[in-house]
């Protein structure tokens, strides 16, 4: 394919930029300085897709997502995932781009590339989905953390305002598809850091109005977000530790989570080192190296995942250290 019909099918697929602006979501402006910290994320996000979207071989997508600042190279690196995801979904698009990507340089942002495939599945129709089984069994259940956040986003009134929930999500096996919507919830939990514009007070507001059995996974998603895009200065994030009860657990292993995936691509920024001390009583390096630590001896998949497993194992810990 020339350079001119690669560039159509960059125009042709990649989203509007000002789709991830605030005003056009009409999420919570807290401050010009966190609208401007959401918008980037969105903006950076998109321009990984369109790396995606464009690039003739991988490495050309790679070389561009390498230029993204350090702060937020990741969600640019989760954008590409998602385009690679769709080329691979269209006809006549290709095959396995996705795959070779993950196998690959994203391999350094695999936990933010397998997001990006759950965007790409919430874009395309369901017969066009990716195979699970093609998947790392421990971390594709992050593809559906991925789509629930894209839906907590781009459907907000339904899935945040309304909290609604499927009965079921069919694309891992059934045995499996209760776990299913726990997984998208935590993706919803990430979104709501973005609803309410990074205030933790807004957040946690917006999670109080669901269900209790599914706030611990929101608190998850959230707290994950807040040590991975930030956006929370210290006072915030104590509060939202404080008012996150019996959830905070949780909240210390997602922010070990967002740690690895910093620490793992070389990202690690400031507010990744706050929050990471209030949320986990420890550094970031440290928190990475107790999440890589709890994925040995893992069971195989059963009626819990191991990726259950893994999260539980990750927040007991934590339980036990207590947070600061």
């Amino acid at each position: 394919m020339g350079a001119g019909l690669r560039a159509l099918r960059r125009r042709v697929l990649t989203p509007n930029a000002s789709a991830t602006s605030i005003e056009k979501r009409q999420f919570y402006k807290k401050s010009p300085a966190a609208q401007e910290l959401l918008e980037t994320v969105g903006t950076s996000f998109i321009a990984g897709f369109s790396y995606a979207a464009e690039a003739a071989a991988l490495a050309d997508a790679v070389g561009k997502l390498e230029t993204v600042p350090t702060r937020f190279r990741g969600f640019a690196y989760e954008g590409a995932a998602m385009g690679f995801a769709i080329r691979d979904g269209l006809p006549l698009g290709g095959d396995r781009h996705v795959h070779r990507f993950l196998a690959g340089d994203g391999s350094k942002h695999i936990y933010t590339a397998y997001v990006g495939v759950g965007w790409a599945m919430a874009r395309l129709p369901r017969f066009r989905w990716p195979d699970p089984e093609s998947f790392d069994p421990l971390l594709r259940w992050l593809v559906l953390d991925g789509y629930g956040f894209h839906q907590a986003y781009f459907r907000t009134r339904r899935y945040v305002h309304e909290q609604y929930q499927p009965a079921e999500f069919r694309w891992i096996d059934r045995y499996r598809a209760c776990y299913a919507l726990r997984a998208i919830d935590q993706g919803i939990g990430r979104a709501l850091w973005f609803v309410g514009g990074t205030d933790a007070s807004r957040v946690t507001t917006l999670i109080e109005r669901f269900a209790d059995s599914r706030k611990a996974d929101l608190y998850s998603g959230a707290g994950l977000a807040a040590t991975y895009a930030g956006g929370a200065d210290e006072g915030e994030l104590r509060a939202f530790w404080d008012e996150a009860g019996d959830h905070r657990a949780q909240i210390a292993q997602a922010a070990a989570f967002a740690a690895e995936a910093r620490v793992r691509g070389d990202v690690v920024v400031p507010h990744t080192e706050l929050a990471t001390r209030i949320f986990c009583g420890t550094t970031p390096e440290r928190a990475a190296r107790l999440t890589q630590d709890a994925r040995s001896g893992l069971p195989a998949d059963g009626a819990v995942p191991a990726y259950e497993t893994w999260r539980q194992s990750i927040a007991n810990e934590f339980a036990v250290m207590g947070g600061n």
